[in-house]
């Protein structure tokens, strides 16, 4: 598996990583990050492409190997990689909100921090 995320206004690290699969990507709807809380907190994401009209698409985890962690989720999107915002924060989805981010992608160790679309709608 690759993620390769340009240099963006969504987020400014590029990046091109490969990783050893160990599952199938599945669709995510919500993840738990603690980048910015340590306790943590859900956030909606999605993923986002240099589409001027429409720049969302899914995001998916893949359980992949980590040689510094031994499993790890990788939660990855577009080629302008994923977008987050609290599920607290009721609006649409903006570059220019400042309660929302862009990452490339996001490294989650424990399966209970994400949450699959197919656990929303069905």
């Amino acid at each position: 598996m690759v993620v390769e995320v340009e240099s963006n206004p969504n987020c400014e690290s590029s990046l091109y990583a490969r990783f050893k699969e160990s599952g199938p990507a599945r669709r995510v709807v919500k993840v738990r990050t603690f980048e910015r809380r340590s306790e943590g907190e859900w956030c909606w994401v999605t993923g986002w492409t240099d589409s001027p009209d429409n720049p969302r698409c899914a995001a998916h985890a893949q359980l992949v190997e980590d040689s510094g962690a031994g499993l790890t989720y990788v939660v990855f999107g577009g080629l302008w990689g994923i977008r987050l915002k609290p599920v607290v924060l009721d609006e649409d989805w903006s570059l220019e909100s400042r309660g929302q981010w862009g990452e490339p992608y996001l490294a989650l160790a424990d399966q209970n921090d994400i949450q699959y679309a197919e656990e929303v709608s069905g």
